[in-house]
């Protein structure tokens, strides 16, 4: 396989910031709703305010982040077969519409629930829609469905990484670091 010289090749600063700090943010949404305890407790409202400050930020991140790739682009893409290629675009599509419409469904839902999103230790309060008991139920469904198969996507995307890394030995992987 091929390979390439880091410095032309690597995705920039800025780039690499948003997507670590982004990796970072959605495990820490994922953690916090997996360990959030049951209602009415403390730990439930503390892993609650983790979750919806680390969703907001990964929105708030996303939109700096789409602006900087379609300002910057993107490395040159490796030499791999036409299936590969086309795996891969789709699955960082798939990334990148979770990285949108998930917190984006978490706000909408907890709104529909007739509240607004509350980041904790700042006077905001995030409300884009009314209240509306059938959307809740659905935009709930929908942000857990898409949460769950977000697993399995974030987990073929560093297993392709991991891949392109140890089996192709290209530099795929290292253009992120």
């Amino acid at each position: 396989m091929a390979t390439y010289p880091a410095a032309t090749e690597r995705y920039t600063k800025p780039a690499v910031f948003f997507h670590w700090a982004t990796f970072v943010l959605v495990a820490l949404a994922y953690l916090a709703i997996e360990v959030r305890g049951p209602k009415g407790t403390d730990s439930r409202v503390f892993w609650s305010n983790v979750h919806f400050w680390a969703g907001s930020l990964v929105l708030a991140l996303s939109v700096l982040r789409l602006a900087w790739r379609l300002w910057r682009g993107a490395p040159a893409d490796i030499d791999s077969n036409a299936l590969l290629s086309f795996l891969s675009r789709l699955v960082h599509l798939a990334l990148y519409l979770f990285i949108f419409v998930q917190p984006l469904l978490g706000i909408l839902m907890i709104n529909a629930g007739g509240h607004p999103v509350t980041l904790a230790g700042l006077d905001l309060q995030i409300t884009l829609v009314g209240p509306d008991p059938a959307a809740r139920t659905f935009l709930k469904d929908a942000h857990v469905l898409i949460g769950n198969l977000f697993y399995w996507v974030i987990g073929l995307h560093a297993l392709a990484a991991i891949a392109h890394h140890v089996v192709f030995r290209d530099n795929t992987l290292r253009r992120m670091i």
